[in-house]
């Protein structure tokens, strides 16, 4: 921790359970003179096998405790090869790597019962690459009080607050969040919530539309071929009550479930509707539940101009195109803050690894409900570290 700067590897999965995020960067300082470079991406996709086995894990009528407990150990491997990988594409050795930073995957996440499930044990992650290893972050936060997520607006406000303009940062992936950054020198706190659905209803009407033949609407192009159908997607959010809920709040693939996207496309198709006027209502959907909280609980209390996008959403361009025509903030990408919109959220767990390893506070009380600062996270030392061999 003496060292000026650190390399670090931050690995994510998140909602949509496409794969293994891998960003290794470089850290320079910590809490508000944080920099951090990114120095190399990967992405490590799960086979089709694997995206079954944990969609079936997050799944309380399917799942049971013998596959949690082994794919716990299964997926442990694959974060460490997500490692291995980035760190072989920047031409280093994992020998130069101070720390790994894991999110891990969520398989369940209950916070009114300060409850949350992440697997992908650390203690392999840790001895298959000799790296330090953090992770476990959300039980912290809700050990005191919160929710457990969201945990990115703590590192939006470290690194995208603007001197002279209110931001609304949103990332879309599985599921849907937002931070609130009003111009630097406010004295208002972040505001920061889960929206509800990304991408999670969208790939599995595709998927469910196309029997398998497509996991994704690429560019949203499936959604741009279709028409809206207007009544249905109004009924849709009406009966969506987490739009309704107070704050704080989060959510997850436990109330965007796979049986409510088969539902949907059920009811599509008993409208009558062709294949890409469903995709492109459900597409619509995603834009509506974000629209409705930036009008909603945003509007009414923030100055803000413009709306920045990431995650893997930003290559949805029917999303973008629907955001922008519902909102008044300008609607722009990560990307064209010379920050890479697909490696955001890995990046985000290699700085609350490197705030752990401060020892300083690693999540907003304002943005998850918790009643205090918590450094958030469990540390695992590798054998090559207690043996001194490094």
């Amino acid at each position: 921790m003496d060292k000026k700067k650190r390399l670090a590897i931050g690995l994510m999965s998140g909602t949509s359970l496409d794969g293994i995020d891998a960003a290794l960067v470089e850290i320079e300082g910590a809490g508000r003179t944080t920099k951090v470079s990114l120095i190399a991406f990967e992405s490590v996709s799960y086979s089709q096998e694997e995206r079954q086995v944990l969609l079936a894990l997050c799944d309380r009528h399917q799942s049971t405790v013998d596959k949690i407990c082994r794919y716990n150990v299964e997926l442990g491997k694959k974060f460490a090869e997500a490692a291995v990988a980035v760190t072989e594409k920047a031409n280093l050795t994992l020998a130069d790597v101070d720390f790994i930073s894991s999110h891990g995957q969520t398989i369940y996440h209950m916070p009114d019962h300060a409850a949350t499930f992440q697997i992908g044990e650390l203690s392999v992650i840790a001895e298959q690459t000799g790296c330090l290893t953090i992770g476990d972050y959300r039980p912290s936060d809700m050990a005191v009080g919160g929710q457990g997520a969201p945990l990115v607006p703590f590192v939006d406000d470290l690194l995208f607050r603007d001197e002279t303009k209110g931001r609304i940062l949103v990332n879309i992936g599985g599921i849907s969040n937002l931070s609130v950054l009003e111009a630097t020198g406010s004295e208002k706190g972040v505001l920061a919530l889960d929206t509800g659905p990304g991408n999670v209803l969208i790939d599995a009407v595709v998927q469910i539309g196309s029997q398998g033949e497509n996991i994704f609407d690429e560019n949203g192009s499936i959604a741009a071929s279709g028409q809206v159908d207007e009544k249905w997607l109004q009924e849709i959010v009406d009966q969506d009550y987490y739009l309704k809920m107070d704050l704080p709040k989060t959510t997850g693939r436990e109330l965007y479930t796979w049986e409510m996207a088969e539902r949907l496309y059920e009811e599509g198709r008993e409208k009558r509707l062709a294949y890409e006027d469903i995709v492109a209502t459900i597409t619509a959907y995603t834009v509506q539940a974000i629209s409705y909280h930036i009008k909603k609980v945003v509007d009414p209390q923030y100055d803000t101009h413009e709306l920045i996008v990431a995650g893997g959403g930003v290559h949805n361009k029917t999303i973008l195109a629907g955001l922008q025509d519902n909102l008044s903030q300008s609607v722009r990408t990560l990307d064209e803050l010379h920050f890479s919109s697909d490696a955001k959220e890995a990046i985000t767990f290699a700085i609350l690894g490197n705030e752990y390893l401060h020892g300083h506070p690693n999540h907003l009380p304002s943005a998850t409900g918790a009643n205090k600062e918590v450094s958030m996270g469990k540390l695992v030392l590798p054998s090559a570290l207690t043996e001194g061999e490094q």
